[in-house]
């Protein structure tokens, strides 16, 4: 049995490292440090078929002991459609800027670990700040661009914001590469 310790990692770490695991191992034991951590690595398992038992060890940690009865592969197939992510603000979400700030550069880390990728990721309005002054979000967006993903910043956007100069990653792009990117894909709004 594999045994995988995500204590003490960020949300969706001990998701990910789960996921990983159960997608070369019949039997994990996995170790998380908190309720809200192990509820979601129990819902992961259950949706890729898998059977779970939680056991609460102490008030330091909860243990998983997961069996996998699916041998399928669970990567998703390519659809035929282009799978889009645009971005318009430099948040995620609506309340605390400082929470808006941690989830953003949570979702984009957190892409580099989900496959498929998306085609595209796509940054308008305050969005364009992300690709610009922002190094662990750059980081995190030259990872994917060397991945292959397509990263687009709207000009306008950059040119109102005084940023222009300042991309660091991706191209500029304009209203019609946008709008028909979005036309032709699945787009998710964040």
């Amino acid at each position: 049995m594999k045994k995988i310790d995500a204590r003490g990692l960020e949300c969706p770490k001990p998701v990910i490292k789960t996921k990983k695991g159960l997608e070369e191992n019949k039997e994990l034991e996995v170790l998380v440090d908190n309720d809200v951590a192990a509820q979601n690595v129990k819902k992961l398992a259950i949706k890729m078929g898998a059977k779970v038992a939680l056991v609460k060890e102490s008030n330091d940690f909860y243990k998983l002991i997961i069996t996998n009865f699916s041998q399928k592969n669970h990567q998703r197939k390519k659809d035929s459609k282009d799978k889009v992510i645009l971005i318009k603000s430099d948040l995620l979400g609506v309340g605390e800027e400082k929470l808006g700030e941690i989830l953003i550069r949570g979702f984009i880390s957190t892409l580099i670990d989900i496959e498929p990728f998306p085609n595209k990721i796509i940054f308008m309005n305050a969005g364009v700040k992300l690709p610009c002054n922002n190094q662990e979000i750059i980081t995190s967006l030259k990872s994917l661009e060397s991945k292959g993903v397509k990263i687009l910043s709207c000009g306008t956007c950059l040119d109102f914001y005084g940023l222009q100069d300042e991309l660091q990653v991706g191209s500029i792009s304009n209203m019609y590469e946008i709008v028909d990117s979005l036309n032709k894909g699945e787009v998710l709004e964040i």
